[in-house]
């Protein structure tokens, strides 16, 4: 779970927050006059980068407004919490081996190994599904 500093509340849990999308996504200056086409590109197409990321978020349930976050997509740190209007901050290089998610095979994101399967029959395995299954 994240925590989420509101520069009006300070940290918060992210339950406690909505998120609104790409940041610094520009209104049109005349949309009357885009075509079909270019108002669809305005509001659906959006970046999806891999690494630092602008995003908007609504802390819904605290003061209710509205800031903007740059955050890693991959390791889901922080960067920066910036207000509304203000340009986005430069991203910080990459640091290796950030976060707090385990990578390897046998552990998940809260660190308990996986079970042990080693005392487990394979070679009854069958490729019919079982009775009730539908296709």
């Amino acid at each position: 779970m994240l925590l989420i500093s509101c520069p009006n509340c300070g940290s918060r849990d992210e339950t406690e927050f909505h998120y609104g999308g790409q940041a610094h996504v520009p209104y049109p200056e005349n949309p009357n006059e885009l075509t079909d086409r270019q108002w669809a590109e305005f509001l659906f197409y959006r970046d999806n980068t891999k690494g630092a990321f602008a995003e908007r978020w609504l802390h819904s349930t605290g003061c209710r407004q509205w800031f903007n976050m740059l955050r890693d997509t991959v390791t889901y740190d922080i960067q920066a919490v910036y207000p509304m209007g203000t340009p986005r901050p430069d991203a910080p290089a990459p640091a290796p081996e950030s976060g707090t998610a385990s990578t390897a095979a046998d552990s998940t994101t809260t660190g308990t190994a996986a079970p042990d399967i080693s005392g487990t029959s394979t070679s009854e395995t069958s490729t019919t599904a079982p009775e009730g299954a539908t296709k």
